[in-house]
């Protein structure tokens, strides 16, 4: 029989095949090993990788518990069996049905972000998490504390942060457990990394390779989405204005809308009908961050590695393939002020087209279905908990009135 660390090591290899895995005294390190294609991840001193840490925030990021009402996870909008984002959806909706403006982004590759969320309000990875835990359409937890007294008081994480941090559930190790977790979401290895970095001639076909030229010449998508010779990322980590947050905020000339209404079904609504229901909500990407007018309706680069699996594309999700997003860039996106001057009209036939369409398909990593199945290793439904969170505290503060 093997060993408690035999048994760990041995599922590590198994379902990431990127973790190696240490011994220590108070926690197991770990390290991400960069498979072909991409980069060394840096990792902050702060919060070094470990087991415990990994296998703590895989179980906060899929628990449902971390919602007000139990209902809603991190995992319903990043679905691990759709790429981590949700290919039903083109704007994410929160607890009770709750209209988000964005789409949900991909998790894949998370760790070797500059900053997150689309126009990129949060520089740091083990706080993005506080933004969807607390703001009220999402996850509509009533404040921090909240959130840390209701974790402490869960009891299947009885024992769990003391294993990884020597100490109870706090904010910050919240945050960084599941900003742990989620660094181990690497994903390369893809037939074009095989080809490109691994020299392997036949990893893709002559139409692939074709759409490779297109990729970095004529279609001129490596401008943003940026090819190293050692590493790809797919993304310069900067932003900018396509012209569809500005089309979508401003409604110049437009009097109708795709509304979904369900999973694949869509109709043309006319504008004048939703200003009584749920009219299109105001989004000025970057600009809400920086507040410098020419960010207005700038979003973040996206990497495209795994790009076939995170349909719908585009910060709200309005291109459902990737047939129309190759269109949409053809035309050189939508006319503003504040337009991006790297759009361009590119003039693609039909067979550039559909080439660019078959190599962005070869950018699936190889480890895509062991990403979802490791997910899914965080329990199922746990119990509720009978009483409110604030109200516990309070009595076992103060004691019964």
């Amino acid at each position: 029989m093997m060993s408690g660390l035999g048994v760990r090591a041995a599922r590590v290899v198994a379902v990431a095949a990127f973790l190696v895995v240490g011994v220590a005294h108070a926690a197991t390190p770990a390290q991400i090993v960069a498979p072909l294609g991409l980069p060394p991840m840096t990792v902050p001193e702060g919060n070094p990788l470990t087991r415990e840490k990994i296998d703590l925030g895989r179980r906060l990021f899929m628990d449902r518990r971390l919602s007000h009402n139990n209902t809603m996870s991190c995992g319903m909008c990043h679905v691990p069996e759709q790429g981590f984002t949700s290919n039903e959806l083109g704007a994410a909706i929160g607890m009770e049905g709750r209209s988000l403006r964005r789409n949900s982004p991909s998790m894949y590759n998370v760790g070797y972000q500059r900053t997150f969320f689309h126009e990129g309000r949060e520089p740091h990875l083990e706080d993005q998490v506080w933004g969807p835990l607390l703001t009220k359409v999402e996850m509509d937890m009533p404040s921090v504390g909240y959130v840390v007294e209701k974790v402490r008081q869960l009891p299947e994480y009885r024992g769990l942060f003391e294993a990884a941090f020597g100490g109870p559930a706090t904010a910050e190790r919240i945050g960084q457990a599941i900003a742990s977790w989620e660094r181990t979401l690497v994903s390369g290895n893809s037939r074009f990394d095989r080809w490109y970095y691994g020299h392997q001639a036949d990893a893709l076909t002559a139409r692939e390779q074709a759409g490779f030229t297109v990729f970095m010449g004529k279609g001129r998508c490596a401008v943003c989405h940026l090819v190293g010779d050692r590493s790809a990322l797919f993304t310069d980590h900067l932003y900018h204005n396509t012209g569809l947050g500005w089309e979508r905020t401003m409604f110049p000339e437009r009097n109708s809308y795709k509304v979904q209404l369900a999973p694949g079904v869509f109709v043309q609504v006319m504008g004048a009908m939703l200003k009584s229901f749920e009219p299109p909500q105001p989004d000025v990407g970057r600009y809400e961050v920086t507040i410098d007018p020419k960010d207005r309706w700038a979003y973040k680069t996206p990497s495209l590695r795994n790009v076939a699996l995170t349909r719908p594309y585009m910060h709200d999700g309005s291109l459902a393939t990737l047939e129309e997003v190759v269109e949409f860039y053809d035309k050189g996106g939508i006319d503003n002020e504040n337009k991006s001057p790297l759009l361009q009209r590119l003039n693609l036939d039909y067979e550039e087209k559909t080439a660019l369409v078959a190599f962005l398909k070869t950018l699936t990593g190889d480890n895509i279905e062991a990403l979802a199945n490791d997910a899914r290793l965080a329990p199922a439904s746990p119990p509720n908990l009978s009483r409110d969170p604030s109200d516990a505290y309070s009595e076992s503060v103060a004691g019964h009135p």
